[in-house]
């Protein structure tokens, strides 16, 4: 019986280590940040990759990828900080 708990409860932990990730908020400096931009894609197919490489504000540089919604919004999907020295 105290197996079957055992499995049970294991289970139930490694379940929680299987969630999904969460979603990438703006920070400034993104293009998204303080809401969608008011001039939309409209030439770009949707799907698109929109790369974007700035500063950010602690002076360390960041390149962002959005995809180009259906609804010709953005979706920020990938961050990666280029000057990190412990990568």
């Amino acid at each position: 019986m105290r197996r079957i708990v055992a499995i049970g409860v294991l289970a139930g932990m490694l379940a929680a280590c299987q969630s999904t990730q969460a979603e990438l908020q703006p920070i400034p400096g993104s293009i998204t940040y303080g809401g969608q931009p008011t001039q939309r894609l409209q030439k770009s197919p949707v799907g698109s990759i929109v790369p974007h490489t700035f500063t950010d504000q602690w002076g360390e540089r960041v390149r962002e990828t959005y995809i180009l919604q259906p609804d010709r919004s953005l979706k920020l999907v990938d961050r990666v900080y280029l000057d990190n020295p412990f990568d």
